[in-house]
């Protein structure tokens, strides 16, 4: 028999070719090319949002002097007052609580100006001298009102509510004021060593609160806040 001759290289059998895999495996490099894109720009993804400048006190409106635009990152679950939202700020808008300089704006931080006093709800403004109210009032903060000099003497003397054997001493007009706004002398124009304390309080005390003020027989107490 004839043998291969010298030099002559033995047949190879032809690879076997996987166009299905090579296009897996390519596919696969762009699915994560393309994911690690995503991640790239969404960490880069900013939006533009209102940061109030300016200290707004509850119930006040936020004007257009009080805000300035920042970035922040979109895609959390933090519903921020997008810039393009200022205008409506000071026309529908006005503070839930009280707002420090710094703080950027949301949802929780502001309410409709038509919701801002529930039924029931009235402003009252207290005209109080010094030794009528505690230091370190701020607004927010909560207090009871009390009747003070010769009024309170005979209200404790007729004994006219349960209340005031019960403690011992005349019961407040309310123990559930919330203070709205705090102006002295000085920024009111009296001059005359008063100051103004603007409270949110039941409409049914707003009467007798208003006639305690009116003769100087009301002083605060600050309480625990409820609120």
């Amino acid at each position: 028999m004839n043998g291969p001759g010298v030099g002559s290289r033995l047949p190879v059998a032809p690879r076997e070719r996987k166009p299905a895999l090579a296009a897996l495996a390519v596919l696969l490099i762009l699915v994560g090319a393309l994911g690690a894109t995503v991640m790239v720009l969404r960490a880069g993804n900013k939006v533009s949002v209102v940061e109030v400048t300016q200290a707004v006190s509850v119930g006040d409106p936020i004007p257009q002097s009080a805000i300035t635009e920042v970035m922040v990152a979109d895609g959390t679950d933090v519903h921020y007052i997008r810039w393009s939202q200022r205008d409506d700020l000071l026309t529908r808008f006005r503070a839930s609580t009280n707002i420090t300089s710094g703080s950027v704006l949301v949802e929780s931080m502001i309410t409709n100006k038509s919701d801002l006093l529930p039924a029931g709800k009235a402003l009252v403004g207290l005209s109080l001298k010094e030794g009528q109210f505690p230091s370190g009032l701020s607004n927010g903060l909560t207090v009871a009102a009390y009747l003070v000099g010769d009024n309170a003497k005979t209200s404790s003397d007729s004994g006219d509510s349960a209340g005031s054997s019960a403690s011992g001493g005349n019961p407040p007009i309310s123990d559930d004021l919330i203070i709205k706004k705090i102006e002295s002398s000085g920024q009111n124009g009296l001059g005359d060593g008063t100051t103004t304390i603007t409270v949110i309080a039941d409409a049914a005390d707003a009467g007798a609160l208003t006639a305690a003020s009116a003769s100087g027989d009301v002083s605060l107490v600050l309480l625990p806040s409820k609120h």
